[in-house]
């Protein structure tokens, strides 16, 4: 932090007109700095109480054992913490908050795996109808290019998340956002067993054009708040397994001792806390980026985000899952869930590989 503090240090040579605007500068990134992950530390703990209060882990997959769809409409719909609406202006019938505040909400979304489209029904609030207030249920993919598919110029099948209870689906591509109407693709092939029991898999052949909501500069950027936002609902994966694993730690006894007083144990649990507050600064960043450019480039951020959010939900969850030792692995713990739930989002809004590429074009 110091070595931030001291390159935005005014030099008396930049003059009076230059001088107010960078002073400006300094205090909106020392805000960023400083002041904001304050803030956002005292909301994070109320929008975990409240969401952990009406969503238990464990209750949204038992009920996914009956019908994952009414699992997830139920909760979508009803929309308690108004996460769709959150950066919406008041005057239109939003809270008026920004995309740090946001960051924070989904982090405590994917601590509890609540499930469903979140990302999709957040970006679409202002431009389908219903979807600020939870009403429409909107999913959210990016198209299948051509180049990467058989060879011969086919596509690639479209694989769409709960199409099921899709109320609309909005597609992503080079030339903008397309809306589909939801009745043309319902007679694909539902896959029987996806790896996360709260995220049901539709395959698609062929993906219907649809009619154009937005034009290629929203679709980019719709693609740097769509990953800022996935990367924090994995930051809460990795977050709520390393608690899971911490408290399993201290509480299961061998040789008369718990576990986590072992140095295998206890270096596990270490590296998990340190994953988790690297990857909280980083997504932390990348929402403050997208309110403000000056605090740094929102793309940039949103890549930075993205890499260390598929590591610490990704390794966490496996760690996780090795703390509980055989145990681990069966439907009574909830360890496996959380390393679902992380692989699956990790397909979303570019790979790791694919940010960390475009990272190496900052070098």
């Amino acid at each position: 932090m110091d070595s931030a503090i001291a390159s935005t240090t005014i030099s008396p040579s930049q003059g009076s007109q230059g001088g107010p605007r960078r002073a400006a500068s300094i205090r909106r990134r020392l805000l960023a700095l400083l002041v904001v992950p304050a803030i956002l530390v005292l909301f994070a703990g109320t929008v975990s109480d409240y969401i952990t209060s009406i969503n238990p882990v464990r209750d949204a997959y038992d009920r996914a054992l009956g019908d994952a769809a009414i699992a997830i409409a139920g909760y979508v719909r009803t929309n308690p913490s108004g996460q769709f609406s959150l950066v919406l202006p008041e005057d239109a019938g939003g809270v008026g908050l920004g995309y740090a505040d946001a960051v924070v909400v989904f982090e405590e979304l994917g601590r509890a795996l609540v499930p469903g489209p979140l990302v999709g029904s957040f970006l679409a609030a202002g431009v389908v109808k219903g979807a600020a207030s939870g009403d429409a249920i909107v999913g959210l993919i990016e198209r299948p290019r051509a180049d990467d598919g058989f060879g011969d110029g086919r596509q690639q099948p479209a694989y769409v998340e709960h199409l099921g209870v899709l109320d609309a689906l909005l597609v992503i591509d080079d030339d903008g956002v397309w809306q589909v109407d939801v009745a043309s693709v319902l007679a694909s092939a539902r896959q029987p067993k996806p790896l996360d029991p709260l995220t049901p898999v539709w395959r698609v052949d062929a993906l219907p054009q649809g009619t154009r909501v937005a034009d290629a500069a929203e679709a980019q950027r719709w693609q740097m708040i769509g990953a800022t936002l996935t990367s924090a609902l994995q930051l809460g994966i990795a977050t709520g397994a390393c608690e899971l694993a911490t408290e399993y730690a201290k509480g299961r006894m061998q040789f008369g001792k718990p576990i986590g007083q072992f140095q295998a144990v206890k270096h596990m649990c270490a590296d998990m806390v340190t994953r988790n507050e690297v990857c909280r600064a980083a997504v932390y960043w990348a929402g403050c980026a997208l309110d403000d450019a000056e605090v740094g480039d929102p793309a940039r951020a949103a890549s930075v985000a993205r890499i260390h959010a598929d590591i610490a939900s990704s390794e966490n969850g496996k760690d996780c899952v090795q703390v509980h030792g055989g145990m681990g692995y069966t439907w009574e713990v909830d360890a496996h869930l959380f390393l679902k739930r992380g692989w699956v989002l990790a397909t979303q809004f570019g790979s790791a590989d694919e940010h960390a590429e475009r990272m190496a074009t900052y070098v």
